[in-house]
Formats: C-alpha cells, structure tokens, sequence
C-alpha cells in the first residue's frame, strides 16, 4: 500500500479537528458549574487528545509530518462558544448543543474518510475505532441534553 499525499493531508484534516474538539471540550469543563458534565467535558477531551496522539503516531509512522495545531475554523468556533457562553450566563444546554453539533461534524468527516480504501489495515481500524467512540459520544451528549 502507498502512503500518498492525499491519505496524508486526511489524516492531517483529522489530526486538526481533534487538536479542535480537545481544546472545545476543555473549554466547555471550563464554562459548565454541574460536576457530572465537568467530569464528561474533561473524559472526552482526554479521549481526543488521545485520538491525537494515535494519528500523529500514524503519520509520523509512513515518515510524513504530522500538523502541530488545531485549525482556524476551530479556534473561531471555540471562540463563538466562549462567547455564547458568556452571553447565555455558562448555559449548560447551549453547551451542550454545541458540543453536540461539533460532534456531529466530526463523526461526517469521519464517515467521509473511511470511504478511502487506500488505507493502511492498521489505519483502518484506529479509524473506526475513533469513529465508533466518537458515536458514543453524541449518544452520551444526547443523553445530558435530556438530563440538563
């Protein structure tokens, strides 16, 4: 299998949104008073941060330079969230339903790159694995959008 350039700024894409959702979920712990949501906001960016590390590992390992940053689009978002936040007095649901809309786009963008069949087994199932997780996620953010 060839590792080509276009596999390798997907997975660069990937590698940023996680940069991304990571620095969102921490951002949300930060604007949220209810513990048990704390606690969630900070899991799931531990659990993107380690989707981070298992894609720059992956780049890193077919010799290609994995991207060091999130992207501008989500640095504008988390800003649009901070602000929001701010002005919706720290707003649980608000939060909430943007963490949701986040995730929603993350799990496209991933549906979208599993469409490759360029890649790697290995590559493969680190995909669908993070794919799988980050459903659980949105059924687990529903889940608090009900409770909230």
């Amino acid at each position: 299998m060839k590792y080509t350039e276009k596999i390798s700024n997907k997975l660069n894409e990937l590698l940023e949104k996680n940069y991304d959702a990571e620095k969102g979920y921490i951002n949300s712990a930060e604007n949220v008073d209810n513990t048990r949501l704390k606690i969630f906001f900070k899991n799931r960016a531990s659990e993107r941060s380690q989707f981070a590390k298992e894609l720059r590992t992956e780049i890193l390992s077919y010799g290609q330079i994995p991207e060091d940053a999130g992207s501008f689009q989500g640095t504008m978002h988390r800003n649009w969230m901070s602000l929001k936040s701010l002005f919706s007095g720290n707003d649980e649901e608000a939060i909430l339903e943007e963490a949701l809309r986040g995730e929603k786009a993350s799990l496209e963008e991933y549906a979208e790159i599993l469409k490759y069949e360029d890649f790697a087994p290995s590559t493969q199932k680190m995909l669908e694995m993070q794919h799988q997780k980050i459903q659980a996620a949105i059924n687990s953010l529903m889940v608090e959008e009900e409770l909230a």
